[in-house]
């Protein structure tokens, strides 16, 4: 049984296994859970039947608070796909920023379709993708962007 969340307590990066399948650099659990925490909302799906309970899929947004949010990242683990869980995480998520003015994310066109049925539409947008940086590794401190300082 699959159930929800929307905060990270008791969340360990040794739950996170297993994301960012066909990533050529991928995060790894540890940075995966920076990621996590550095988001202004996260949903996450959590397998309780298995002892070590793993997170079996999740989203996230940024968000500035007031008028915006956007959505990088929805994963749901190989195995557990074609289960609704995504379907599950993005409703959740879009539930949680009902009242925000613009809620945006970037997707590969053959995704599109599924974000339609959330009456999300199509629009231009622009990207970069630094693919060295995939990993996130990079980043050996954190820098708080509210106050510009390393933490």
């Amino acid at each position: 049984m699959v159930n929800y969340q929307t905060h990270l307590d008791s969340i360990t990066a040794d739950r996170l296994q297993g994301f960012f399948v066909g990533w050529p650099n991928p995060p790894r659990p540890e940075t995966h859970l920076q990621i996590l925490q550095g988001s202004s909302h996260v949903v996450l799906a959590i397998d309780r039947e298995k002892p070590e309970r793993p997170v079996v899929g999740f989203i996230s947004a940024i968000s500035d608070g007031i008028l915006t949010a956007h959505i990088p990242l929805l994963e749901v683990l190989p195995l557990y796909q074609g289960r609704g869980i995504g379907r599950s995480l993005t409703r959740k998520m879009l539930t949680l920023l009902t009242d925000f003015y613009a809620v945006d994310l970037m997707c590969d066109d053959e995704l599109i379709p599924f974000y339609e049925r959330f009456a999300m539409q199509p629009a231009g947008g622009m990207i970069v993708r630094n693919y060295q940086n995939q990993s996130g590794d990079h980043r050996q401190q954190t820098t708080d962007f509210r106050t510009n300082s390393e933490v």
